[in-house]
């Protein structure tokens, strides 16, 4: 019988643990980045990490955040949800979103919501029609230049 857990990540050793799952997701960031990236926004953000384990395996990995908005009042964003490649399929990423629901009635918050890439249609059939999330509006990104360029 596999025996799961989710455990919230804080130290530099347990962050690093989580890299090789996170990286399937965010491939543009070198270990270091992601490290000093999940610090800062834990530091300055309300950002939260949490692994779900399988068998003392990270098999999944989520990072949300605390926000308050005119839009949403107080919800939970999750930031990231991945799961390994070698785990799909096998109801880990639901499992860990349950998880996420679950702190956000616990600490107070009125909703969970994502965003997605337009391209990752896999990820929209699981929202849509595996645990039922409502696509509400697009996000748009622009970036800004730097003003050393300038």
């Amino acid at each position: 019988m596999k025996h799961n857990k989710v455990i919230e990540l804080k130290s530099t050793a347990e962050i690093k643990a989580a890299y090789p799952v996170m990286k399937e997701l965010r491939s543009h960031l070198s270990e270091e980045q992601y490290i000093e990236l999940v610090q800062e926004a834990m530091d300055v953000d309300r950002y939260h990490l949490f692994a779900l384990y399988a068998d003392e395996e990270i098999v999944a990995v989520t990072g949300f955040k605390e926000m308050t908005t005119l839009y949403y009042g107080r919800f939970v964003w999750v930031c990231d949800l991945v799961t390994s490649s070698t785990h799909r399929s096998q109801g880990y990423g639901e499992e860990l979103l349950t998880f996420v629901e679950n702190w956000a009635k616990e600490h107070g918050m009125e909703s969970v919501a994502l965003s997605t890439g337009v391209s990752r249609l896999r990820a929209h059939r699981f929202y849509e029609g595996k645990v039922d999330y409502e696509r509400v509006s697009y996000v748009y990104k622009k970036a800004v230049p730097d003003v050393r360029d300038i």
